[in-house]
């Protein structure tokens, strides 16, 4: 897995995406934010009939430790490593271990609330990230797409950060190679 060390870089060290890089941020972005939406609709009914937390609720988790040190890490500019993962870990076995506490169930509304709350803030966060990135042609990680919307507005530079995870550094780099990018 991609180190989770923050390496900021100077601003214009790397390169905006291309069509196709903005294209993938939007459906990356897309993808994030319709997961939102989904755990939207079902923030009132977040237990089924047989007591047990919704699917949609568990599908989430996986995916979000892995993103959730990128997010925090990277979004705001903190060198925390796996400490975002870890933390999310404890507050979700806390909420599982009271809740076990206190009805004989690891299943319970504490844990369903706690869980939809922080994939709704990992997401969210996430999704906004792309699409911001994709409209804004932030270089770089998407994550720092709301920094370089505060550099537009403030004609302050900011720093940058190469993508750690996922398809876009390289599909950014191969943009750049093509002759119809210069």
């Amino acid at each position: 897995m991609a180190t989770t060390d923050l390496k900021l870089e100077e601003c214009g060290s790397l390169p905006k995406p291309g069509p196709f890089g903005r294209l993938a941020r939007i459906g990356f972005g897309a993808l994030c934010l319709y997961y939102v939406f989904a755990l939207w609709g079902v923030r009132q009914d977040l237990i089924t009939d047989t007591g047990t937390i919704r699917q949609l609720v568990w599908n989430g988790i996986v995916p979000g430790l892995i993103l959730v040190s990128y997010v925090i890490n990277i979004g705001f500019s903190r060198a925390w490593k796996k400490w975002p993962a870890i933390a999310s870990i404890a507050i979700m076995l806390v909420a599982a271990g009271t809740g076990y506490a206190l009805t004989g169930s690891i299943e319970t509304y504490l844990l369903a609330h706690t869980v939809h709350a922080w994939e709704l803030y990992v997401f969210s966060h996430l999704g906004l990230a792309f699409m911001f990135a994709a409209v804004l042609r932030t270089p770089g990680c998407e994550m720092r797409a709301f920094h370089h919307l505060f550099s537009l507005i403030t004609k302050r530079p900011t720093k940058e950060h190469h993508c750690p995870i996922g398809p876009l550094t390289p599909i950014d780099q191969w943009e750049m190679r093509q002759k119809w990018m210069k």
